[in-house]
């Protein structure tokens, strides 16, 4: 590791400090979401996520998110009928979606998808109230049809529509499957989009707010969202966790697992997190949520394997500060309500599109442009020479 990736730097001319990955550094103020990563604890809005998991729908919680407040009755109905409305695609970006290779990444698939609504409803107007609200209602209504619609296409199948008469989540379901889902199913799903709604200033997060800041239209701001969440350092994880399941086996081989992982300095998926010292609140409720799955629909041998993995690190990385995060128990969930696993992350933009278009919207309440410092690291003052006088440098 270098020591540009391991410690701050303090440049000698400019006093400027840098810190890598801007590691400690604020880059914005938010009234969105609050982190205590030592209690593991998280708030949407000042609310507790156990409180809005348990309680609220995934659309009442994107309401609390972007507007600030949770809604009365009406104004809750009225949303619901709004992203309903708006379900639907245009057939054009069907025929595109199309013409995608069926190998490709359905993370490709949709930040190319999404960026397209940017042609089709071209117009910015971002000081005016509605036409804020009918781009909330939009992406959050569009992306979950484009999701499944690119994983019916790649099969050779067409499409099919969302029903009117099915909740936000259960009409994912229908239209990834194409079956009306279980109401526990529905429900499970519905929770899991709140855990991954909003997470304060993440990568994904971050892209936004800094694409936001622009002044550009909010479907660049969600494509370029995408683009960031696709890297595997980001959305990916739980894909990775599953593997890692599947290579351990069995319950009984987690612990020399996690010891040979170790000493070799490898990863171990699923576990640590830049904010949380302590296990990750999201990964306590989806536990429980994996556990009602398998109660009701049959249980999954790999979650034994988790499950004694978690048992194994909590006395070799629980003092370091390093304990399962959302992405642990995530993909068993996802695994059981018969997602395909190259949808996951697809799934966590779905959610995640609440909280970038909140901080969308908050961006633009009090905007400047992000621009920030570099510490310079190269040459000064070389001398140029002709064409002809160059010789190879030792890099080449």
């Amino acid at each position: 590791m270098s020591r540009s990736e391991s410690a701050e730097i303090r440049h000698a001319r400019t006093g400027l400090v840098f810190r890598p990955g801007l590691e400690g550094v604020p880059a914005t103020q938010s009234s969105i979401c609050d982190i205590d990563g030592h209690e593991g604890k998280l708030s949407y809005r000042g609310y507790a996520l156990d409180d809005l998991a348990a309680h609220c729908s995934f659309l009442e919680t994107t309401y609390l998110l972007i507007w600030g407040e949770l809604p009365t009755p009406q104004q809750l109905r009225d949303f619901e009928h709004e992203v309903q409305m708006h379900r639907r695609v245009s057939f054009r970006v069907r025929d595109m979606m199309k013409c995608f290779p069926s190998d490709g990444h359905p993370m490709d698939a949709l930040q190319s998808s999404a960026a397209s609504l940017g042609l089709f409803y071209s117009r910015r107007a971002i000081d005016d109230p509605q036409y804020i609200y009918d781009a909330v209602v939009r992406l959050i209504a569009k992306i979950p049809t484009m999701v499944a619609a690119f994983q019916l296409i790649r099969k050779g199948q067409d499409p099919i529509q969302p029903r009117d008469d099915l909740a936000y989540s259960a009409n994912f379901l229908y239209m990834l499957t194409e079956r009306e889902p279980d109401p526990l199913a529905s429900r499970v799903f519905d929770r899991c989009l709140i855990l991954h709604a909003e997470h304060s200033l993440n990568a994904s997060t971050f892209s936004a707010r800094v694409t936001a800041s622009t002044l550009t239209d909010p479907y660049a701001v969600v494509a370029s969202a995408v683009g960031t969440l696709a890297g595997p350092l980001h959305g990916g994880a739980n894909e990775d966790v599953l593997a890692m399941l599947d290579e351990i086996g069995t319950a009984d081989r987690a612990a020399d697992y996690l010891d040979a992982a170790m000493a070799s300095k490898r990863k171990v998926m699923g576990f640590g997190h830049r904010e949380y010292r302590v296990k990750d609140p999201r990964a306590v409720i989806l536990q429980t949520l994996a556990e009602e799955l398998f109660a009701r629909f049959g249980h999954d041998e790999m979650y034994d394997v988790a499950r004694a993995l978690e048992v194994a690190a909590e006395s070799r990385l629980g003092p370091k500060g390093i304990y399962p995060n959302v992405d642990f128990y995530s993909g068993l969930v996802y695994r059981k309500l018969a997602i395909p696993r190259d949808l996951f992350t697809p799934v966590f933009a779905i959610a995640r599109v609440a909280g970038w278009l909140a901080h969308w919207r908050e961006q633009l309440g009090a905007n400047r442009i992000f621009r920030p410092s570099q510490i310079y690291t190269g040459s000064s003052m070389r001398q140029w020479s002709p064409l002809e006088d160059r010789l190879p440098s030792a890099s080449t």
